[in-house]
């Protein structure tokens, strides 16, 4: 039987505000790898066929020059671009707006080339193998939704507060309710291997019809048209509870290593560096 096939759709659009950059296209590795080439590195050794970008056209040029050469030798890519203009009529996006309208928009900037079972990562947050690795297998057997569950211990920052969906799951495994939480610290009082959410996820593609009708009801409905943004994991989290979705918890030991803040570079750099030293990448790949 020939293999389910499986995308990977990476959300590279954020400002990246408390880094004070683009982290999109920030040098981790020691031939100016960015955290992107490791996801889709991971990706398609864990089983993935194909990678779906979605950028700013403002960052294009750049972004293909600086990443896109290079992960375009790792594993098919395309490119979406989250931009004011594609919002349903008859709705029209503020003049006074910066910010992009939100992960839950970025999804369905990139709709149209969404062709099978999909995985949501975001771009400055290095993942590890082991989660690409259990999201792609859920998708491929048991062809539902699912989740990779981190312990919160391990996607901590030594530097400052980070923002996690706290998870609530069910007695099965299910997850039941995800409360976004934000400037968690080691002294939050939160224990360790409490399940939060990284926003990485295995969808099918029968969600994509829900998300658009959502976000036609958060245009229609939003407080502040210059900074409300539509989170992927709220949307999820409002159709767990309108009984429209299912998603399984797949724990994860993996270590989350990521870019909050300026000061967590050398971190994650050394962190790549120990990774090469013990050969879970090769010198060049």
């Amino acid at each position: 039987m020939e293999k389910k096939k499986t995308d990977l759709v990476v959300l590279a659009a954020g400002m990246g505000s408390r880094f004070g950059g683009c982290k999109q296209m920030a040098s981790f590795g020691p031939h100016g790898e960015t955290i992107i080439d490791y996801a889709l590195y991971d990706a398609r050794l864990a089983g993935f066929d194909r990678a779906v970008i979605i950028i700013k056209h403002a960052i294009e040029k750049d972004f293909r020059e600086i990443v896109g050469k290079r992960i375009e030798k790792i594993m098919d890519v395309e490119y979406a671009f989250q931009e004011f203009d594609k919002v349903p009529e008859p709705f029209v996006v503020s003049p006074d707006r910066v910010k992009p309208l939100g992960t839950g928009h970025a999804i369905l900037c990139a709709k149209e080339l969404i062709q099978n079972p999909f995985c949501v990562v975001n771009s400055d947050d290095f993942y590890g193998r082991e989660s690409f690795v259990l999201v792609h297998d859920y998708l491929v057997n048991e062809g539902k939704n699912c989740m990779a569950g981190y312990l919160l211990g391990n996607t901590l920052s030594e530097v400052g507060g980070v923002n996690r969906g706290v998870c609530r799951e069910t007695p099965d495994g299910h997850l039941a309710e995800i409360v976004e939480t934000m400037n968690i610290t080691r002294d939050s009082g939160l224990p360790d291997d409490t399940i939060v959410s990284m926003n990485m996820w295995g969808l099918q593609t029968d969600i994509l019809g829900l998300l658009e009708e959502n976000f036609r009801e958060f245009l229609a409905t939003m407080k502040n048209p210059v900074k409300d943004e539509h989170y992927l994991p709220t949307f999820i989290d409002q159709m767990i509870h309108e009984g429209k979705m299912d998603v399984t918890v797949l724990r994860s030991h993996a270590k989350w290593h990521g870019v909050t803040y300026k000061e967590d570079t050398e971190a994650l750099r050394a962190a790549i560096a120990a990774m090469y030293e013990a050969g879970v990448y090769p010198t060049d790949f």
